[in-house]
Parts: C-alpha cells; structure tokens; sequence
C-alpha cells in the first residue's frame, strides 16, 4: 500500500518585483491556475527558489501559498531547503503554525552526508513531527543521491515518510527506487516516468505544465500500460526540450525555465530571479514560444500570451 497517492505533482514558481519583493497578487493567480490542472501542489523546490528565501520572505509566500489551497480546499505542500538542520527544523515549525502538515526536505548541501549523518537526518526531521508527511527531494546538488535500498530502510524507520522526489533520468536509479521502497510514492520526470511506469506504480513531477491535456494523457498512458502511447508523448516532450534549450541555453538554475511556463498563463508573470541567479529575458521567452509554436503548435496553451 503505497502512503501517499499516485498522481500529478507541480511547483508554483514565485513571482519577484523589480525590488525583489513577493508579488503576492500575481502569484495567488498563479496558484489558482496551477490549480486547474492538478490540486497537487508545493512551493519552495528548485524552481520555487526555496534555497534564496529569507525567513520573513518564506513566512510571507507560505502564508499567501497555504490560504490559496485551503480557499480550494486541498493540502499545501512546502519546501525546506536549508544548509543548517536547525534552519530546517524552524522552518517546519512555523509552516505547522500555519496550518501545513506535508513538507518537502532536501539534505543539506554544504558537503556530503556519510551514512551515519544521512540517517540521523531523517531521524531528528520525521520523528519530532509524527502528523507530519514528508517528501524527500532527492537531487545532485546536495552532493549525494539517496538509492533504493536506502530509502526502503528510512521508510522502514519512519512512517510519516511519504513519497520521494527524483527527476534524474538513470533507469537502473529509477528501478531500484520502485522494488526497494514499494511503499513510497515516488515522483519521477516526464521522461522517467515513461519509464518506471512500465515496472510499477509511480507517479508524475510535472515539468512542462503549459499543457495539462498533454500531461494528463501521460499519466493515463503509465496509468493503464499503454505501450503504444508513451512513446508517441515521449517524442514530443523530446521536442519540447529541444526547443527550450534552443532558445535559451541550458546551466541556469531550474527557475530559469519553469518561470517561462508560468508565464504562457499569465502575461504579467516576471521572469526575474532572485540575484545572483540569471533568469530568462523577455527576447529568450519569445523565442522560445516561437520555436514551439512551429513544431508543436498544441503545446501551446490557450489563452492571452505574453508578447
């Protein structure tokens, strides 16, 4: 029995004004779009620049974010991304205070956790927060991927660990994840969902979410078994990642990419990050909307589009 549900995962991007301050009224329409496609919602990944966030800044966007979801009546998801444990703790304490009980955790990044620290880590965050559930983020930066085996002995461990997070694309990764921990729900890639879907249950962390259709036939195709399916969607998220990285070169930081998809919704999304890191221009997400718009013209989504 799996402990969190099969389905569709996606991230809402965090909008900044010229002055690098949190455009709420923007971003609670952001969220309430995100939530035509999927009430399965987070904030504070990569993309959500949960690593750039002062502490008033993250009590701020929780605070507009938790709100949102309740007003549609789902659960918030929330990303803590720290390099001080204590940090993390702290934070998952004033997102209770809010009202949010499922977290997202990543390990810390300043160097690579041995085997005693890395489960000592998941020793002092899930047992202090029983109703909690937590998601682990599992990604390269951090400087050591959890595997299979290592996550079925943390599940083993802590109940209220849910569900993993993993978008690399290593198959032999991706099929120890589903035979070692069978009962996390493990959130893969568009591509590596195509994938695990054909060896067992998982589920979909969204990346290109200006087609929701297009996704939603994804997750059905693995859902059922369709063979036929997956890879005809596969060409075309091949296409769409071709164009993208056409347009703008790849190595900026995830937000870089998903604040354009944001932006397909809304014209007024911005596509600035946080400084230092380089968002996308205005020049770049044109031509990225042009690339698609020729090769894939149904990826688009209907709708006013920026210009």
């Amino acid at each position: 029995m799996k402990r969190y549900p099969r389905c569709i995962m996606a991230t809402c991007c965090i909008p900044w004004t010229e002055q690098d301050r949190f455009d709420e009224p923007v971003f609670r329409r952001a969220v309430r779009q995100a939530l035509q496609g999927t009430p399965h919602l987070y904030v504070f990944g990569t993309a959500g620049e949960g690593y750039a966030v002062t502490d008033r800044q993250f009590d701020e966007i929780v605070a507009a974010f938790a709100d949102e979801m309740r007003q549609a009546g789902v659960e918030p998801m929330v990303g803590v991304i720290h390099l001080s444990l204590g940090t993390i703790l702290e934070r998952i304490r004033r997102g209770i205070d809010l009202g949010v009980r499922q977290f997202q955790i990543s390990l810390p990044s300043w160097g690579a956790l041995n085997d005693h620290e890395l489960f000592d880590f998941f020793d002092r965050v899930c047992s202090p927060f029983p109703d909690c559930r937590f998601m682990h983020y599992n990604l390269p930066r951090v400087k050591r991927l959890v595997t299979g085996k290592e996550y079925g002995r943390l599940a083993d461990a802590h109940p209220n660990l849910v569900a993993t997070k993993n978008t690399g694309d290593s198959l032999s990764h991706i099929r120890s994840l589903l035979d070692d921990a069978p009962q996390l729900q493990h959130f893969l890639s568009e591509a590596g969902y195509v994938y695990g879907s054909q060896f067992g249950e998982c589920s979909i962390l969204a990346s290109f979410v200006m087609n929701w259709p297009k996704l939603r036939a994804l997750f059905a195709a693995g859902k059922s078994g369709d063979r036929a399916a997956l890879p005809s969607l596969q060409r075309e998220l091949d296409i769409v990642l071709q164009s993208l990285f056409e347009a703008i070169p790849a190595g900026r930081i995830d937000g870089a990419y998903d604040k354009l998809f944001a932006k397909m919704y809304d014209p007024d999304f911005p596509l600035r990050l946080l400084p230092p890191y380089v968002g996308t221009s205005d020049d770049e997400y044109r031509a990225f909307h042009r690339q698609l718009t020729e090769r894939l013209p149904e990826w688009i989504p209907s709708g006013p589009i920026a210009n």
